[in-house]
């Protein structure tokens, strides 16, 4: 249940149009009063309360950003999620977890999910979040970056090794492209998760080995290093 007032508090014009927002909860006072908070700060929302509906709609329309919880009848988020990304849906994707289930958030990463938020939760708090993601996911840099075989580009959002494309989700990309525009500095875990997730102190690092283990795996290369005790870094030859 979500606490705290239920207002408008932001406007939905972080890239200069009206977002369209999938709200799946199938708690129905919260889901009302989510979709009556996320209208009234600007969204276009449609609401799902059940796994298939939300699984559907997700794959044949095009939203912006979608709020998801885990606890749904019919099929469980994360199942709805893996499905979406598994048919290359890539809109970013906010999970309501479980307050205190680590699990569920490392699951929720794994899955493709590129925040999450525990219940109970302030309603500004939720709207704060994701307008983050929806600015990370639009705001971007232009030149390319290239070390060792692994090139990406920032404008298109495309990353290949050897030039062959790689396929990341959009957290996998962020981590990416932030290390390698730090390339040959160590960038802790506690600046790493600020990047990706903005000022929050109940992030967890278990997400984030989590992510940069996936990441590690498609990348196919040791290009990301862990130093231990302090965080990671990716390393440029000298030229």
């Amino acid at each position: 249940m979500a606490q705290g007032p239920v207002s408008g508090v932001f406007v939905a014009s972080v890239i200069g149009f009206v977002m369209r927002l999938l709200l799946v909860e199938d708690e129905d006072r919260l889901a009302r009063d989510l979709s009556e908070t996320l209208d009234a700060s600007g969204f276009l929302t449609d609401v799902a309360r059940d796994g298939e509906t939300a699984w559907f709609l997700g794959d044949t329309e095009d939203y912006d950003a979608v709020i998801l919880d885990l606890g749904l009848p019919q099929m469980d988020g994360i199942s709805v999620l893996k499905k979406w990304r598994a048919t290359k849906r890539l809109m970013p994707v906010l999970i309501l977890t479980a307050r205190g289930n680590w699990t569920e958030r490392v699951d929720g990463i794994d899955a493709g999910a590129d925040d999450y938020l525990a219940k109970p939760f302030q309603v500004e708090e939720l709207l704060a979040r994701l307008h983050a993601i929806l600015r990370r996911t639009a705001g971007q840099a232009i030149s390319v970056i290239k070390i060792g075989p692994i090139e990406l580009d920032p404008r298109q959002m495309r990353v290949s090794s050897d030039g062959a494309p790689l396929s990341l989700l959009p957290l996998e990309y962020r981590v990416l492209h932030y290390l390698m525009h730090n390339s040959n500095r160590i960038v802790t875990q506690h600046e790493l998760l600020e990047h990706i997730y903005g000022s929050d102190d109940s992030r967890d690092n278990n997400a984030l080995e989590a992510l940069i283990g996936r990441l590690r795996r498609k990348l196919g290369t040791p290009l990301i290093e862990t130093r231990r005790g302090y965080g990671y870094m990716i390393s440029s030859p000298a030229t």
